[in-house]
């Protein structure tokens, strides 16, 4: 499981696209952009600025807009700082104000001797509270990285496990070979998303989408086979673990009894399947995963096929079959 130290300074400076983007500008307290964000929600210091302190939420980012900062106009006026003095006493991570707004002077220089950032954005409120929660959320979302390979098959991300050496780049690049495509090679990057979601990216994101074959080497898959055979990071609906094949083990034939795989407390599908030479596992695997899309659309081949059993079983024909040999006492 992996930790991350996430400072007021990472996010600034955090790469993010158009939908996502915050626009955050630092006005003052610099000193303090080493302080850490630990908390995922947000606080709008209203009633804290009217000097009610009680369950101040001081871990969390404070979020200032219109309202707040019309108040902090009137405070300033008044002369009235002591609440502003008093909220600085508290160590918390940041101050950021909406609407491009900026803060009264005095309480800048409040804050530049307590060192706390004060950032501002050109965003409303209610844009960059939900942005911000959408991206705390993915940052300090649980983690884990797993020795694997990660594909998209038929829109089906499959996370293919096995031990070292029993073909699972190999399986992945006979998939992108035949049109799906590559989130991730030998290490996958894995995180929970609202508590039920994993999503995977490739855990070096230096390395990219390059994949170690033996025999060959080193080689990249977005150059051999086009930006078209890659994905950025995709959910994991399914996990295949390869194995080789062992004569003693008694593997499951018909698919009824469904096995689960426990990841950051989400259970996933998994199908184990066996390695030996002749069995083609990219085409089983192009099986596996359109026959849980199946299944996630309510229809279940093997209970199906058990049920046709059981009615056939119960036909007249066989029935009479059954009851009319002599035979059976």
């Amino acid at each position: 499981m992996n930790e991350k130290r996430f400072t007021v300074l990472d996010l600034i400076n955090i790469d993010l696209n158009d939908y996502n983007a915050l626009n955050l500008h630092c006005l003052g307290g610099r000193k303090g952009l080493s302080r850490e964000i630990r908390v995922i929600d947000l606080n709008r210091p209203g009633l804290t600025l009217s000097g009610f302190f009680d369950s101040f939420a001081f871990e969390r980012i404070q979020l200032f807009g219109k309202g707040e900062s019309r108040y902090l106009e009137k405070l300033a006026t008044n002369d009235n700082l002591e609440t502003i003095e008093q909220l600085f006493t508290y160590p918390i991570p940041c101050c950021i104000f909406s609407h491009g707004l900026s803060p009264e002077p005095k309480f800048l220089e409040i804050a530049e001797k307590a060192q706390c950032p004060i950032l501002q954005t050109d965003l409303s409120s209610t844009e960059i509270h939900v942005r911000l929660m959408r991206i705390l959320a993915d940052i300090f979302a649980p983690r884990q990285d797993i020795h694997g390979d990660l594909v998209e098959v038929y829109g089906l991300g499959i996370l293919l496990l096995g031990e070292s050496g029993v073909g699972k780049s190999e399986t992945a690049l006979e998939l992108v070979k035949r049109g799906h495509r590559l989130v991730a090679d030998d290490v996958v990057d894995i995180h929970c998303v609202n508590g039920n979601i994993l999503l995977g990216s490739g855990a070096n994101k230096i390395v990219g989408h390059h994949m170690e074959i033996r025999g060959i080497g080193i080689i990249n898959v977005t150059h051999l086979f086009g930006v078209g055979a890659i994905r950025e990071r995709k959910q994991i609906q399914l996990i295949t673990k390869l194995e080789e094949w062992d004569a003693k083990k008694n593997y499951d034939r018909f698919g009824e009894r469904e096995q689960f795989m426990e990841v950051l407390g989400v259970n996933i599908p998994k199908v184990e399947i066996p390695v030996r030479p002749g069995r083609n596992v990219p085409i089983i695997i192009e099986t596996a995963a359109m026959n849980e899309r199946l299944k996630q659309m309510g229809y279940n081949a093997a209970k199906e096929f058990n049920q046709n059993i059981l009615k056939w079983i119960e036909s007249d024909p066989v029935r009479s079959v059954y009851f009319g040999n002599e035979d059976i006492i």
